[in-house]
């Protein structure tokens, strides 16, 4: 569940900041050499990839790169300016190599590095991006992903619409597969090893005369994913599921 919203400070300021215009925070004041938007942003990150966005605010950035908290505001105004840019930055680091030549493993591409960014900043999953400021990286990330759907005969809101399905799938994919690696490290039990030790009271309250397709389905899927859900499964078999479906209105819209 989102716990901030990106947008949510001076949209602005959070655009001077990202596109690095002479409207940013530190136009007109002098700072300590050693700092800048880039080095605080970067202490955000590592702080929230450690200890997720809950624990990020301005003192705890401050305290990160030993100094005061009143020298940030130098160059970044509030936490949710920092955490807009934070965002950006991290969209910088999908993979933007030369496409495949089949849309088909071109959009399956652009799903892994969606899916490979949330796991590695899982942080991303608690801010609402709905009311995106879009900057460099953001606009450069829509752009090459959208080359994906290029030159199929689609219209341009349909190519929004098929990138926007590919990319709520990893999205939602990732949220469970985050949930599920947070449930096993406070438990301190895996999946499979809590459902082993649950599974004689489950066997005894799951009837099979009673429930009988979700007693065969799930002790299938069970003995298959090692407990109830796998999240890769889950994204892959989506993805290709997905991927079929679009090939299909493209077929029709051809």
């Amino acid at each position: 569940m989102a716990t901030e919203y990106s947008g949510g400070g001076d949209p602005a300021r959070s655009l001077a900041l990202l596109w690095r215009t002479k409207d940013g925070p530190s136009s007109g004041r002098k700072g300590r050499s050693d700092l800048g938007v880039d080095r605080i942003v970067r202490a955000g990150i590592e702080i929230a990839d450690a200890d997720g966005l809950g624990a990020l605010s301005m003192r705890r950035v401050a305290d990160h790169l030993g100094v005061g908290t009143m020298s940030l505001y130098t160059y970044v105004p509030g936490k949710a300016e920092l955490i807009d840019v934070m965002l950006d930055t991290v969209y910088g680091e999908t993979n933007r190599a030369e496409p495949a030549t089949d849309w088909r493993t071109r959009l399956a591409q652009v799903a892994h590095e969606n899916w490979a960014l949330y796991h590695r900043h899982p942080w991303m999953l608690q801010v609402a991006a709905g009311r995106a400021v879009l900057g460099p990286n953001a606009i450069a990330k829509y752009d090459y992903e959208l080359g994906a759907v290029a030159g199929l005969g689609l219209a341009d809101v349909e190519m929004d619409s098929l990138l926007s399905l590919v990319l709520g799938h990893a999205e939602a994919t990732a949220r469970r597969s985050v949930e599920m690696a947070q449930v096993e490290q406070r438990s301190g039990m895996t999946d499979e090893q809590w459902w082993r030790a649950h599974a004689p009271l489950l066997g005894r309250l799951l009837d099979p005369q009673r429930f009988p397709t979700a007693a065969r389905v799930g002790s299938a899927a069970g003995q298959a994913h090692g407990s109830a859900h796998n999240p890769e499964h889950a994204f892959e078999f989506g993805l290709q599921r997905i991927l079929d479906g679009i090939e299909a209105f493209v077929a029709h819209r051809r």
